[in-house]
């Protein structure tokens, strides 16, 4: 047997010990990416969750601004979000995750720096799959996520005076105390803001 036939004895297992490594780095790779794939979608269905309760609730506090009784009481009270119920927010919760293929586990009304929050947590329709990390196959990912609904405005009037509703630059309303019928507010948009919590 001549040297090269020995030395190309010798390395052939040695192709084969790395070849097999590297095919392990690979798969080991592709089931990490696959759960961070995973996890992005359970985070992207809890904020769309959360937002969407969010905005179910800035809903029903403009309708419920626009029906409540003129001046700084029944308007307060709306502003300042003492009458929010939260109708209707978590069936928009669980619409918006069912779109994302994710199930809502939790829903829940809270508050954040004082403003009216619904935090969610959602679990994923779909797994990782197969995967050759110990204990990492066929994992639902799951998240939460705070969605705040916080007041831009602010009242300002004496009782039986002018108020003022001041919803930042641009956005001012000075409604006379005579006549408080008939008013036009900003876009509810102007009114009431919608934002994850960090």
């Amino acid at each position: 047997m001549t040297r090269a036939t020995r030395d190309a004895g010798q390395t052939l297992p040695l192709f084969v010990w790395v070849a097999g490594i590297l095919l392990f780095v690979s798969f080991a790779f592709f089931a990490f990416a696959q759960a961070a794939s995973v996890r992005n979608g359970a985070q992207t269905a809890a904020d769309a969750a959360a937002l969407a309760a969010a905005q179910a609730g800035r809903e029903e506090m403009v309708q419920g601004l626009l029906a409540a009784e003129p001046g700084m009481e029944g308007w307060g009270r709306w502003l300042d979000a003492d009458n929010l119920v939260g109708r209707g927010a978590a069936d928009a919760a669980g619409e918006l995750a069912a779109r994302n293929h994710s199930r809502v586990t939790s829903f829940a009304r809270t508050t954040v720096d004082g403003s009216p929050a619904f935090k969610v947590t959602v679990e994923t329709n779909y797994a990782t799959g197969t995967s050759v990390i110990p204990g990492a196959a066929s994992r639902k990912a799951k998240a939460s996520a705070t969605a705040v609904l916080r007041s831009q405005c602010a009242l300002d009037g004496e009782d039986g005076g002018d108020i003022t509703l001041d919803c930042g630059v641009g956005s001012v309303r000075r409604f006379p105390a005579s006549d408080l019928s008939g008013l036009e507010f900003p876009a509810p948009s102007k009114i009431f803001d919608v934002y994850l919590a960090s």
